[in-house]
């Protein structure tokens, strides 16, 4: 098997890296030395300002995931700017959705239109993203592709009818692309988290949540963005390069999966 990339010697797409989780990746894959494309949909005064924290090593680029045709047009710009092909992406952008649990749609309204939202977002958007960056980590001959999911699939403590049925699709589709992958000496993995503290999803969860969820996992804590994020990294590292179709629970021992 040729040799692992160190993760300064990737380009690394992260989707949804505008705010957020996914702009905690970045300056994780950042510091470690990583070429890091920034994607946004919505958020470019963000997205600018955090590439503009790493100077030429990173590059901020609008693009909607489901989008084949913006996704390439990001591939290709990415791909100039750096002089090299990406040999990485976390799959992290989501369909715009909100996580309350009073106003979720329950067994009785949950509707198809919602299924379809998330599933064409979560599972659509993160293969539009692997299928335009196959033909640079073939050339490269050598990739990484990691997809954020949630423990919400192993534990649906509130039950997301729609955003849990398309993340537990996506760990499917994970390990179905490690098996077809693997070959082309392309790993594919999976990041499930639970509730981070704190994230734009997570301000308005109240501190005796917060406090609870701390009480149930061994490590008596909840993770924080940065914390998911380090272990994101380990399977942009060549620590990883036997490891794929894996689903990486970090949500401080709270799951077992």
């Amino acid at each position: 098997m040729p040799a692992a990339l160190p993760l300064s010697e990737h380009v690394v797409l992260i989707t949804g890296a505008g705010r957020g989780l996914g702009a905690t990746l970045a300056r994780a894959a950042a510091r470690e030395g990583a070429r890091v494309v920034v994607n946004y949909r919505r958020s470019a005064d963000a997205a600018v300002a955090l590439a503009a924290e790493f100077g030429d090593r990173a590059l901020a680029v609008e693009a909607d995931v489901t989008d084949p045709d913006a996704v390439q047009t990001m591939i290709d710009a990415a791909t100039t700017h750096f002089g090299a092909p990406i040999t990485a992406v976390v799959n992290n952008a989501l369909p715009d959705y909100s996580f309350n649990g009073d106003a979720r749609s329950t067994a009785d309204t949950i509707t198809t239109a919602e299924l379809d939202a998330q599933f064409r977002g979560i599972v659509g958007g993160a293969l539009t993203v692997v299928q335009a960056a196959l033909p640079g980590m073939r050339e490269a001959g050598k990739g990484r592709i990691v997809n954020i999911g949630t423990n919400l699939v192993q534990n649906p403590v509130v039950p997301y009818h729609d955003y849990t049925a398309a993340k537990a699709a996506l760990l499917a589709l994970t390990r179905t692309l490690a098996a077809d992958l693997g070959p082309d000496n392309i790993t594919v993995n999976m990041v499930s988290g639970g509730l981070l503290r704190t994230t734009d999803a997570s301000a308005a969860t109240p501190p005796e949540i917060f406090d609870a969820i701390a009480a149930s996992t061994p490590l008596r804590s909840v993770t924080t963005p940065e914390e998911f994020a380090d272990a994101t990294l380990f399977f942009l590292s060549p620590w990883s390069r036997a490891v794929t179709g894996q689903n990486l629970v970090v949500d401080g021992g709270l799951v077992k999966d």
